[in-house]
């Protein structure tokens, strides 16, 4: 039976592949277990462990607090994907890492390929690239799933954010001039387990993964009100607005059709997922 260890035990991807395991036998670390901030500790603990696939879905993901603490941002985004992938490396093992919209950079107005330029512009995304670049320099045999705007049942997410704000307040501002594809972490989740599942020697490499459809915030939050908050009035503003540390792209539309042929997926539109997640949510 194939093991798969699962870095990062409580956050939203992670929490979504164990509600939907497969048919494998599965390991998942916290945080105190797998300390990414801490190379040393960090290997010791892999290297006691065995399995035949890595998924790492813990990251460093506070885009704007990462402009202040960017070497702690670097140790776990940039540097411990490359100890995670030499040990791949040393045990025969496959890794699937989950990265980030946020490694490309501005001026883009088509959906972003895999091989397109990368250029981060803040300092998340940096450390983002980073990582992806000494998994490169570790381990063949890696899957990079670039993925954007996430969303889970579990943790803090827009979405969720939204419904609560929407119980106290009669009027929210959202951007609009930002533009992407949300992810339900449970598609993610789902396409994961389908590529665990599939013949992977010939299919290493990077890939994006999101929802289909595209929309900005601004429609993201309309679409998560319409439902049970349509009282809320929501009022479109520029980023301007909204000054934030960290810059974000404006437009990073992820095009999904290397992994859709590769690994034969099905991804439904966003708005699909995001029912889909409500239901769940008041279930």
């Amino acid at each position: 039976m194939q093991k798969i260890l699962v870095v990062g035990k409580t956050g939203q991807l992670a929490q979504a592949i164990a509600a939907n395991t497969g048919p494998w036998e599965y390991e998942f670390l916290s945080r105190d277990e797998a300390n990414l901030s801490n190379s040393d500790q960090l290997a010791q603990t892999i290297r006691r462990r065995h399995f035949d696939v890595l998924i790492n879905t813990a990251a460093y993901t506070a885009v704007d607090k990462a402009e202040e603490e960017r070497d702690l941002a670097t140790k776990i985004n940039g540097e411990a994907p490359g100890v995670l992938a030499k040990i791949c490396a040393e045990k025969g093992a496959v890794m699937i890492h989950i990265s980030t919209d946020y490694v490309f950079g501005l001026n883009w107005n088509r959906p972003l390929q895999e091989d397109d330029p990368t250029d981060p512009i803040n300092a998340y995304g940096r450390s983002k690239w980073e990582g992806e670049e000494a998994i490169r320099k570790e381990l063949n045999e890696h899957i990079i799933i670039r993925t954007s705007w996430l969303y889970g049942l579990s943790g803090h997410n827009f979405p969720k954010t939204m419904l609560r704000l929407a119980e106290s307040r009669k009027e929210l501002k959202v951007v609009f001039d930002q533009v992407g594809n949300p992810t339900f972490a449970h598609d993610l989740a789902e396409a994961i387990k389908t590529i665990c599942g599939s013949e992977l020697k010939n299919s290493f490499g990077t890939y994006h993964f999101s929802n289909e459809g595209v929309c900005s915030w601004y429609d993201f939050a309309r679409e998560t009100l319409r439902k049970n908050h349509p009282e809320v009035a929501l009022e479109p503003v520029t980023s301007d607005e909204f000054p934030t540390a960290a810059k974000r792209p404006h437009y990073s539309v992820l095009n999904k059709k290397k992994i859709k042929n590769t690994f034969g997926l099905k991804i439904r539109h966003w708005q699909d997922a995001l029912a889909d997640f409500q239901e769940k949510l008041e279930s």
